[in-house]
């Protein structure tokens, strides 16, 4: 089956209008990046993003406040598999945007291995960036947030969370881990008014995808697809707008599947 045309870009409506957002792992050309793209687009009052990587940050930063030169872009290096960074990173957004409203979590690392090919290093490294990453993210902004009573966290999660397709377990396991997360932490979170929910991706290709997993599979997956397509990386920062707007106020807890396929 040929790969459908995805649909024309969906501009912005102020969603974000007065808030500020801070995103992990937002350099290159993922979902992150676009969820950069698409809180700048929907009017935000400031940006923060964070990578693991300087030359692409700097890239990245430069590009997003050429585009949107009236709104403020912060970044700053950060390993979430590393305390020190993660607290860093908090304390410097909650200083230069005067406040964090939103914060995505998109720090995450897949790749390809069966089972008993996987060494314990293999499944912990994917472990401790996936799921303890997000973790590490939300117990240090939680805080700040609780006490203010507002703030909302968008965690990015998989469909592969909920399907199953060899040669993914570590990286389902986390990201069935992080559905888990979001739902727990978003009850201790709602006596304090804020909001914490998850998007579960299907397919969405982007460059660091297409050299972690081979094409032909990729090709394979976004065919079973009902639209016959993989997901554009806007279509999914799109549902991260609607879940970091105020349309979603009665959401929390909750895992959004964006896919057009049931899991």
């Amino acid at each position: 089956m040929a790969l459908k045309t995805p649909p024309p870009y969906v501009k912005g409506h102020d969603l974000l209008a007065g808030k500020s957002v801070l995103i992990t792992a937002a350099a290159g050309a993922g979902i992150g990046f676009a969820a950069a793209q698409k809180a700048l687009e929907e009017g935000c009052r400031g940006l923060y993003i964070s990578d693991v990587h300087q030359g692409r940050l700097d890239k990245a930063i430069a590009t997003l406040q050429e585009a949107h030169s009236d709104t403020p872009v912060y970044g700053r290096l950060c390993d979430v598999t590393n305390e020190d960074d993660v607290q860093a990173l908090i304390n410097d957004a909650e200083q230069q945007l005067q406040n964090v409203d939103v914060l995505i979590n998109n720090a995450g690392l897949g790749g390809t291995c069966k089972l008993v090919d996987m060494s314990d290093e293999a499944w912990s490294k994917v472990l401790d960036i996936t799921l303890t990453g997000t973790m590490r993210m939300m117990r240090a902004m939680l805080p700040a947030m609780q006490s203010r009573r507002r703030g909302v966290i968008i965690n990015n999660a998989s469909v592969l969370g909920w399907r199953a397709q060899q040669e993914q377990t570590h990286y389902a396991a986390a990201k069935a881990g992080v559905m888990a997360l979001t739902r727990c932490a978003a009850l201790e979170a709602a006596e304090h008014e804020v909001r914490i929910n998850a998007v579960s991706p299907s397919i969405a290709f982007h460059e660091f995808l297409k050299k972690t997993t081979p094409m032909e599979l990729l090709e394979e997956l976004a065919a079973k697809e009902a639209f016959g397509r993989a997901a554009e990386v806007w279509e999914v920062a799109n549902v991260m707008m609607f879940l970091a707007s105020d349309y979603s106020s009665y959401m929390t807890g909750e895992v959004v599947s964006v896919s057009s396929q049931h899991p």
